[in-house]
C-alpha cells in the first residue's frame, strides 16, 4: 500500500487527501463507520462531505439501486423512477412547483444562475457562501476571466446593508441573489426575511443553495426550518445518501425557461442515483430520523462546549446540531493550523474522524454510544492543546480524566 500511496501523488491531479495521521485508503464502510485498508475502524463524522445522511451502505437504499442497475439504468431516456422522485420531491420542498434533476451541486446552482439571468434579462449576481466551482463562483481567481468575475458580487452574512448597497450600486442589473442559508453562523432574526424582501423589491430572484442544509435541517431544508421560501432552491449531498444526484426546484414560470436555456448532460437521465434518492427520501419520511440527528448533534455540541470551557480553549463550538464544527481562534492562521494538528492528531488516533477544515455531520446510524466516544476523543484533543501550550490549564484545577 505504501507503493500505491506514493504512486497516487504522481498520477492523481488535485489530490484532496488531508495532511496528518489520516487513513490513506478506505476499504469499506457500514453505518457510521469506515475501515481503512489496514483494518483500522473509524467513527465517521465527515460522512463523505455530508452526503451520507442515513448511514454508510444503507441496505434499503442500496437494494433499490442494485435493482435499478439490473433493469438497466443508462438509457438516456426517461424512466418511471424520475417522475416518481420529482413528484415526491415537490411534496416536501416549500415553493417547489417543478424540478430538474442533475448530477452535482455545482450543476444545479450554476443552472439556477443561468435561468435567473434568462428570466430577468439581467447579468449581475449577488452571492454569499460556497456555491461550487464554476466560473461565476469559484473561490480562486486563477483561470477565471475578469469579465466573468466583474459580474459577480459578494455580500456579508447577517448584514442586510451590504446587500442593499449592491442593489443601490447596480440598479436593475442584479438577476439573482444566490446564498447558503447559513455557513456556521445562524441567521439573525429577520435576516433571511430581509433578503427575501430586498430581492422582491428590486426584481431579482432569490436562490437558496441548500447543498448542506437540504434533507438535514428539515425534510424541506432550510426553507422549511426557517420559514423563508425562495424562488429557486438547489439540493444535492444528503439527497441520495451518497449517490451522485442534484436537483433544481422552484417556481414553474422560472423553470419553464429551460425550453430556451441550454442545460444538458449525458448522465442526467441515469436512473441509478434517482432510485437512491427516492429510497432515501422515503426512508427519511418514514420515521423521526432527522429529529434524532438533531438530538445527537445537540448532545455532541453540548459535550464539546463543556470541554472548551473546562480546558479554557480558544475554540468555539459552531454550526447547527446536524452539522457541528470547531472554530479555532488563536489569532494567526499559522497558530490555528498548528493547534488543529495537535487536536486532530489525537482524535484520529482515538478512531474518530473529525474533518479539520469542513463541517462535521451526524447521520441516522450514529448512536448515543458513538456520541460518547466522540466526546472522549475530543477530550484527548483538548488535552493535547494544553500539553502543546495552545491553552491554559484546566479550569478550577480540575484534573483531566
Amino acid at each position: 500500500m505504501d507503493a500505491l500511496a506514493a504512486k497516487r501523488k504522481n498520477v492523481i491531479a488535485s489530490d484532496q487527501m488531508i495532511e496528518g495521521e489520516y487513513p490513506i485508503f478506505v476499504d469499506r464502510t457500514s453505518g457510521a463507520y469506515f475501515w481503512d485498508v489496514d483494518g483500522n475502524r473509524y467513527l465517521d463524522f465527515f460522512l463523505s462531505y455530508g452526503t451520507v445522511v442515513l448511514g454508510h451502505a444503507d441496505r434499503d437504499v442500496d437494494d433499490q439501486v442494485i435493482a435499478e442497475i439490473r433493469k438497466g439504468f443508462a438509457t438516456g431516456l426517461s424512466k418511471p423512477v424520475q417522475t416518481e422522485l420529482v413528484s415526491e420531491l415537490l411534496e416536501v420542498i416549500p415553493g417547489a412547483e417543478m424540478a430538474m434533476l442533475m448530477k452535482t451541486g455545482s450543476d444545479a446552482t450554476g443552472a439556477a444562475v443561468r435561468l435567473s439571468r434568462s428570466f430577468t434579462g439581467r447579468d449581475r449576481v449577488a452571492r454569499f457562501g460556497y456555491n461550487g466551482w464554476h466560473d461565476w463562483c469559484a473561490q480562486w481567481d486563477h483561470g477565471i476571466p475578469r469579465a466573468t468575475r466583474d459580474l459577480v458580487h459578494t455580500f456579508a452574512y447577517n448584514d442586510l446593508d451590504s446587500l442593499r448597497a449592491l442593489f443601490e450600486r447596480h440598479p436593475g442589473e442584479i438577476a439573482c441573489v444566490v446564498m447558503m442559508p447559513f455557513e456556521v453562523e445562524p441567521p439573525a432574526p429577520g435576516f433571511l426575511e430581509g433578503v427575501r424582501e430586498l430581492t422582491r423589491a428590486h426584481g431579482a430572484l432569490l436562490v437558496l443553495d441548500e447543498m448542506r442544509s437540504g434533507f438535514r435541517m428539515a425534510l424541506g431544508g432550510a426553507q422549511e426550518y426557517f420559514g423563508v421560501t425562495a424562488d429557486l432552491a438547489t439540493f444535492s449531498k444528503a439527497f441520495a445518501n451518497g449517490y451522485a444526484i442534484s436537483a433544481l426546484t422552484g417556481r414553474a414560470e422560472v423553470l419553464r425557461r429551460l425550453d430556451r436555456v441550454h442545460i444538458s448532460s449525458t448522465f442526467y437521465a441515469n436512473s441509478d442515483a434517482m432510485a437512491a434518492a427516492l429510497a432515501t427520501l422515503r426512508k427519511l419520511r418514514s420515521g423521526p430520523h432527522l429529529e434524532r440527528i438533531h438530538t445527537l448533534g445537540s448532545r455532541l455540541q453540548d459535550g464539546l462546549r463543556e470541554l472548551t470551557d473546562k480546558y479554557a480553549a480558544p475554540v468555539e463550538v459552531v454550526g447547527h446540531p446536524p452539522m457541528p464544527f470547531l472554530d479555532f481562534r488563536l489569532g494567526s492562521e499559522e497558530e490555528n493550523q498548528a493547534a488543529k494538528r495537535s487536536f486532530y492528531t489525537e482524535t484520529i488516533r482515538a478512531g474518530v474522524f473529525f474533518h479539520p477544515n469542513h463541517h462535521w455531520f451526524v447521520c441516522a446510524a450514529t448512536t448515543e454510544e458513538d456520541i460518547d466516544t466522540a466526546i472522549e476523543a475530543a477530550r484527548g484533543g483538548f488535552e493535547a492543546l494544553v500539553r502543546d501550550g495552545y491553552t491554559g490549564a484546566v479550569r478550577s484545577g480540575e484534573a483531566a480524566r
